[in-house]
């Protein structure tokens, strides 16, 4: 199993959106709720956030991939967490 790094933001509304969908997700499928998210918040952390390459948040990665960028849905916040697994 592998790490999700997901970047947000505070005040990013689509962050709040994918935080909903990944309880959603990890609460219809226990077996996602074994999945490890590290979060990061990339104005916090500049120095992790500038390693990788996105330009929107909600930004999910494995490893150096990026699984999903922006506006999330369930079916992308499911699949990501499926990956991972």
């Amino acid at each position: 199993m592998k790490k999700i790094t997901y970047f947000y933001l505070k005040t990013c509304p689509y962050c709040r959106q994918a935080d909903r969908l990944l309880e959603e997700a990890r609460a219809k499928r226990p077996e996602l709720a074994q999945v490890e998210i590290e979060k990061i918040e990339e104005t916090e952390r500049p120095d992790i956030a500038d390693q990788y390459d996105y330009y929107y948040v909600p930004c999910f990665y494995l490893g150096k991939e990026k699984l999903l960028e922006g506006v999330p849905t369930y079916a992308a916040v499911e699949k990501a967490l499926e990956r991972a697994l």
